[in-house]
This record gives C-alpha cells, structure tokens and sequence, in this order.
C-alpha cells in the first residue's frame, strides 16, 4: 500500500477486511484530528484519548461509511461530536474556541504589524487581536464553529455544509453573521 492511495480506496480495502489499511488513514488524520480536539479540550491527554475514541468509533462504522463525503470531513464531524460529549459527560459546556497567537495566522494583521513601529501602534494591535478573538469567543456555537472552520481550518462552504450538517445556505448566513459580529466589535478600534 502505497502513499498514493486515496481515502476511499483505502476505506474499501478496510472494509473487506484489510486492517492495515486503516492504520494508514490513522497516519495521515492523527495530527489533525488531535489539533481539532484541542479547541475543546484544553488536557493533552484529553485530547488524545478522544482522538483514540474518535478513531475507534470510526472503525467500528466503518462498514455503514459511503463515501457520500470526504473520509475526513466524515471523521472530523465524529471528532466534534465525541469531544462535545466527553464535554457532556463532565457536566461542562464546550469551550470557547481558544484562539492563539499561531491561529493569529488566519486573521490577516500581518499588513497592519509591519507599519506598527510605535508603542501606541503595538499596544492598538494586541487590543484589536485580543477583540476579535473575544469576539470569536462570545459568538454563539453556531457562529462560532462555522467561522473557524472557514477561517482556521480552511474548509469550503460545501464541506462546513457537511460537517455542520445544515444546507450551504445556512453555512453562508452563519459566517456572514459571525464576520458582521467582528466587525461590530473592531470598528471602534479601527476609528480611532
């Protein structure tokens, strides 16, 4: 089995009953199933048990997978579900989405950083990056996932339709409520 496999193929040899072929696709989604658990759970080792549950459960539905979507957009929706119910289970409701500096990426204030030579300018910029992720933060769940999943994890509106499980319609709404809750937010800043 080589690196040139697709999902799907390696999903039907697993499904026929070749194992292997599942611990390739683990290979290839650990890291980013465990840095999506990670905005919900802020334990490492938390994170990693509920990527090992998420993995486990995956295989066990394996059989009933049809390929009407990306094996990873398939996986990533059984990640969220299981990290929102370990989250359940301690009687906690889901963190907000806890955006650092490395997330900063995403929000494009690189333009902004490099004409900030003054200390005024610098303490301008951590006040508007410290507003828009505590604006991420207060936006309802909905909201809230959408924006990231378009914003950090790059995803298409036809794949957030997916693992929102709502119609491309709603995907659109919801991001363009969560931009407009932002710019609420920023535009004083930006004013002065």
């Amino acid at each position: 089995m080589g690196d040139k496999l697709t999902d799907m193929e390696l999903v039907k040899r697993v499904q026929q009953g070749e194992k292997a072929a599942f611990d390739l696709l683990v290979l290839k989604y650990q890291h980013r199933i465990v840095k999506l658990v990670s905005r919900y759970v802020r334990e490492p080792t938390d994170a990693l048990d509920i990527t090992q549950e998420t993995f486990l459960k995956a295989y066990r539905a394996l059989g009933n997978f049809r390929g009407d979507s990306a094996f990873y957009t398939w996986i990533y929706r059984i990640a969220i579900n299981t990290a929102k119910n370990y989250l359940v289970s301690l009687s906690r409701r889901p963190p907000e989405v806890d955006l650092d500096a490395r997330d900063g990426d995403s929000i494009d204030l690189e333009g902004l950083q490099r004409s900030l030579d003054t200390p005024e300018r610098l303490l301008l910029t951590e006040e508007i990056r410290e507003t828009i992720l505590d604006a991420i933060n207060k936006l309802p769940d909905d909201l809230r996932e959408a924006i990231t999943l378009r914003e950090v994890d790059g995803m298409s509106y036809d794949e957030i339709a997916t693992v929102m499980d709502c119609p491309i319609g709603t995907v659109r709404s919801r991001i363009f409520r969560a931009r407009d809750a932002i710019d609420q937010r920023i535009n004083p800043l930006m004013e002065n």
